[in-house]
C-alpha cells in the first residue's frame, strides 16, 4: 500500500492501479528500474517520484513505458495502456507483436537497428503480454502482403540468405551481440523483405520465408547479447510468425526456445516455462535426437528456474543428456540448433545454479569452457565469467581472479551486454577480497578493458 498523503490526488486512475497492487511506493519503483535495466536503460525511480506522479506530473516517455509495464505485472493486468494510468500513450505505440503483417515489423525493428536508434518506445520494453504463448497462433498470423519494389524470389536467393546468416552468426561467436547487428539488420531490410513481399507463392516461398525466420532468429539472439530485450523479443516473435508462414516447425521451435532462454536470464521464470513447453510442442517425430536434446535441456532449465518440481527438472536434463548421447546428426545451421556436449554442461551449471549448488555448477561451467572452440569468444567469455562467479560464492577469489585473468584475451574482443553484465557482478562480489594479490591483478585487467564503471563504453554503431 501507499504511504499517507498530505495532498490530494490529481491522478486517480494511477492510484486505482497503484492500490490494485498491493506494493509499497519503493517495491513498485524498484520494479519499475528492473524494467528499464531489463532493456538497458538506467532509470532512477523512487517512491518519491510515484507521489509526484499521484499529484499530476507525467514522467518522460522513456520513464513512462517501464511504469506502465511494471504495473502492469504487478497488478496483473497484461493489457495495461498509459492511458489506464491516466497518461497519454506515446505518439507511435508499439505494435503488438502478434498481429500484423510479420515482414513489416521486422523492417521497423531493423530500420531502427540499422540507424542505431533509441528502440524502446518504438519498437517496445521487454514485455510480460508479449511472452504469453498465443493459444490460437494460427489466427493471429497475417500473411505477408505483396507491397511495390518486391522481387521474387528463386532458389539462388535461400541459399545467399543461408550464407550471410552464417557469416553473421560467425561474427556473433567471435565478437558478441554488440557488433555487426546494424548491418544484419540493414541486410534483412535491404535483401530479404523485398523477396518476401514479392514472392507470392511457388515452391521456392516456404524455404524463403525459412530461410528469413532464421535472420531474425539470430537479430533477436545478437540483440539478447547487447542488451536489448524487448528488441531480441520481437526479433524472436518475427521469427516464430515467418516460420509459421513457411510451415518450419523447428525454426518454430527454436524460437520459442530462445525466448525462454531470454526469459529465464530476465528472471521471469513463469514464462519461461510456458515458451520451453511452446517449443517442445512445436517438434514432430521426425525430429532429430540432437534437436529433442537442445529443447529438453531448455525446458529443464526452466522448470530448475521456477523452483519448483526438481525432480521434473532432473528429468528432462536427463532425457536431454540420453538424446545428445544417441545424437548421429551434425549441428544445424550455424546460428540454430548447435547443441552439444559443452551446451548441456553450460546448461547443467545454469540448473545447479538456480538450485544454489555452485560446487556442482563449477565443475559443469569448468567442462563447458574447456571444451570451447577457438571461435566461441562470446561464449567461452560468458560461461568462464559464470565460472568465476561459481567460485565466488564458494569464497575462492583466487581461483575466480585466476578464471579472469585467463579469458582477458576473449573480454577484451568480445561487445556483449550479458557479459559485460556478469562482469560488473564479479567486481561487486569480491569488493572484500581487494586486498588479495591475485584479484588486485584481475580487477586491473578488468579495469583496464570495461574501465573503472564496469562498463565498457560503446563505441558509435
Amino acid at each position: 500500500m501507499g504511504r499517507p498523503r498530505k495532498t490530494p490526488i490529481s491522478n486517480p486512475s494511477l492510484a486505482r492501479v497503484i492500490d490494485e497492487t498491493r506494493k509499497t511506493y519503493g517495491a513498485i519503483a524498484s520494479a519499475v528500474n528492473k524494467v528499464g535495466a531489463e532493456n538497458g536503460v538506467a532509470l532512477s525511480c523512487t517512491g518519491a517520484a510515484l507521489g509526484q506522479w499521484l499529484n499530476g506530473a507525467v514522467p518522460v516517455p522513456v520513464t513512462r513505458a517501464a511504469v506502465v509495464e511494471a504495473l502492469a505485472r504487478l497488478a496483473d493486468r497484461p493489457d495495461l495502456s498509459a492511458t489506464d494510468l491516466g497518461w497519454p500513450e506515446p505518439a507511435v505505440p508499439p505494435a503488438n507483436p502478434w498481429r500484423g503483417d510479420p515482414v513489416a515489423m521486422a523492417i521497423t525493428l531493423g530500420t531502427h537497428d540499422m540507424m542505431n536508434r533509441r528502440t524502446t518506445l518504438t519498437t517496445g520494453l521487454w514485455s510480460i503480454a508479449a511472452a504469453a504463448v498465443p493459444k490460437l497462433p494460427g489466427h493471429l498470423i497475417t500473411t505477408p502482403v505483396l507491397r511495390p519494389g518486391g522481387r521474387r524470389a528463386g532458389a539462388s536467393d535461400v541459399a545467399r540468405i543461408h550464407s550471410a546468416c552464417q557469416m553473421f552468426g560467425a561474427l556473433d561467436d567471435l565478437h558478441g551481440g554488440g557488433h555487426g547487428r546494424a548491418a544484419a539488420a540493414a541486410y534483412y531490410v535491404t535483401e530479404v523483405a523485398p523477396l518476401l513481399h514479392g514472392t507470392p507463392g511457388g515452391p521456392v516461398r516456404p524455404r524463403l520465408f525459412s530461410a528469413a525466420a532464421e535472420v531474425l532468429y539470430l537479430l533477436g539472439w545478437m540483440a539478447a547479447d547487447d542488451g536489448c530485450a524487448g528488441l531480441s523479443q520481437r526479433y524472436y516473435i518475427g521469427a516464430v510468425r515467418l516460420a509459421d508462414e513457411a510451415g518450419d516447425h523447428e525454426m518454430r521451435s527454436a524460437a520459442f526456445r530462445s525466448l525462454a532462454a531470454q526469459a529465464v536470464e530476465l528472471g521471469h521464470a513463469g514464462a519461461a516455462l510456458a515458451l520451453a513447453s511452446a517449443a517442445q510442442d512445436s517438434l514432430r517425430p521426425g525430429s532429430t535426437a540432437r534437436r529433442r536434446a537442445w529443447t529438453n535441456g531448455m525446458a529443464g532449465e526452466a522448470q530448475a528456474a521456477t523452483g519448483f518440481n526438481r525432480a521434473r527438472a532432473r528429468h528432462l536434463l536427463q532425457a536431454a543428456e540420453k538424446d545428445l548421447n544417441r545424437a548421429d546428426s551434425l549441428g544445424d545451421s550455424h546460428s540454430v540448433g548447435g547443441y552439444h556436449q559443452e551446451s548441456y554442461e553450460h546448461q547443467q551449471g545454469l540448473a545447479l545454479t538456480q538450485w544454489g549448488d555452485h560446487v556442482g555448477a563449477e565443475k559443469h561451467f569448468a567442462a563447458s569452457v574447456a571444451t570451447r572452440r577457438p571461435t566461441e569468444r562470446r561464449t567461452r567469455a560468458l560461461i568462464g565469467v559464470r565460472l568465476a562467479a561459481a567460485q565466488l560464492h564458494q569464497r575462492h577469489p583466487d581461483e575466480a581472479a585466476a578464471t579472469i585473468m585467463s579469458l582477458r584475451d576473449d573480454l577484451t574482443a568480445v561487445r556483449s551486454a550479458r557479459v559485460a553484465h556478469q562482469v560488473a557482478r564479479i567486481r561487486t562480489s569480491w569488493v572484500a577480497y581487494r586486498s588479495e594479490e591475485r584479484v588486485q591483478e584481475a580487477e586491473h585487467a578488468l579495469t583496464n578493458i570495461y574501465g573503472r564503471t564496469g562498463r565498457r563504453a560503446r563505441p558509435p554503431r
